[in-house]
Formats: C-alpha cells, structure tokens, sequence
C-alpha cells in the first residue's frame, strides 16, 4: 500500500501541496539551521533502545550543504559531513574514521537535508510522499508525511521515512527512519534555530596530536 503513492495522486492532495510548497520557502531561504536533537535506534532483535543526545548543525556553504553533528551522550562523538566526506570523531579512543560518499553522494546528501534546508517538491525526486494528516510534536501540530524511496537500492537500507514538518516553518520536528530488518531510528529536534551564524569552527573536528586517522570505503 505504501508503494502505490504516485506522483500524479501526491500532486492533486491540496494538502500536501501546502507542505511541500511552504518547504520550498524555507529552502529557498536557508542559510543554516542548529538544533538539539534525541535520536533514538531500535533494534529488534534484542528489542533495545540506545538514545543518543546532542546537537547538529547545517549550514549552506555555496552550492554545498555542511552538516555537524556533536553527541554528547551516552559517549561524545563528533560526526561532520563536508565535501562529499563524513568525518567521525571518538575521542574516548581518540580516532577519526573517514568514509566517502563516492558515487552515492547525491541520495546521501538528498537524506541529509531531509526536512532541514531541503525543498519540498524536491523530494518527489527521490520518493513517493503520502500525507498522513496532522499530529501534534511537542504542541506544534505538524503535517505527517510518509516517504517511500523510488530506488530499490535505498529502500533496501530504508523501506519508508515518516517526517513531522512544522508548516509554519517548513522543517521536520521528527524523523522516522525504518529498516527493512524492523529496526528504526526517531529522530527528535528541539530549540530549532533557522538562519543564524554559525562558528567555522563547529565544522571542524577538534582532535590531538595522538589522534589516528582511518579511511573506510571510498
């Protein structure tokens, strides 16, 4: 049922078209966005829960989207996305694992502004959308959207993403990513700042002179 949305049945939903629109608005006006963030990853099998906190930060640089990202718990770990590179920092072993995005760097960057800075009607690019209704997250009551990636690659890693979009300001409050294997990660955003400086050197990992540095993948 999830895989029937088309593109010519998500175009004539009024409501979804609000969305979306309003989207492209804040899209076309982005600058950067920060955030305090939950994320939280089920798995099934142990039938567990880890919840991470911290905070993330997006910000346009040219034609590039900069992503940051700093957990401060349950262990610190620094995540940057710069150049078509992720960068990932543990300080408790005091290592940086570097991972290219190669010729998946367009659906990687396309996941990464997902509700933050990316446009609506971009997204049926990508994925079948269905309006869910409205479903209030943290008093704001949000449009639901259920998204369906186009690709069989990418559904093989993510079969659907739910996303709570604050309408008024065009970016998702909640992210719902499920895995073909039942796992799932919610994402939760709080004290969402739009368009405010930040600091060159938040994209900058801060690590020492004993710090070894790896690559995985190209």
């Amino acid at each position: 049922m999830l895989l029937a949305a088309s593109a010519g049945a998500q175009s004539s939903d009024p409501a979804l078209e609000r969305v979306l629109t309003q989207m492209d608005k804040t899209a076309a006006g982005f600058q950067s966005t920060q955030a305090s963030f939950a994320w939280d990853q089920y798995q099934k099998v142990v039938d567990e829960t880890e919840t991470q906190k911290g905070k993330i930060y997006f910000r346009r640089a040219g034609k590039e989207i900069q992503m940051a990202a700093e957990v401060t718990s349950p262990d610190p770990k620094y995540v940057i996305f710069d150049q078509g590179k992720v960068q990932l920092y543990q300080p408790k072993i005091d290592q940086v694992t570097a991972y290219g995005t190669g010729k998946n760097r367009a659906e990687f960057e396309s996941f990464l502004v997902l509700g933050f800075g990316g446009g609506g009607h971009d997204m049926l690019k990508s994925f079948d959308i269905r309006y869910l209704g409205n479903e209030k997250v943290n008093g704001v009551d949000c449009a639901k959207l259920d998204l369906v990636p186009k690709s069989q690659k990418v559904r093989n890693t993510f079969q659907h993403i739910v996303l709570w979009v604050d309408p008024a300001q065009g970016i998702s409050l909640q992210q719902q990513l499920f895995e073909p294997s039942g796992d799932y990660r919610l994402s939760r955003y709080t004290d969402i700042r739009v368009n405010v400086r930040i600091p060159d050197s938040v994209f900058k990992l801060k690590t020492t002179k004993k710090t070894q540095f790896v690559s995985s993948g190209d």
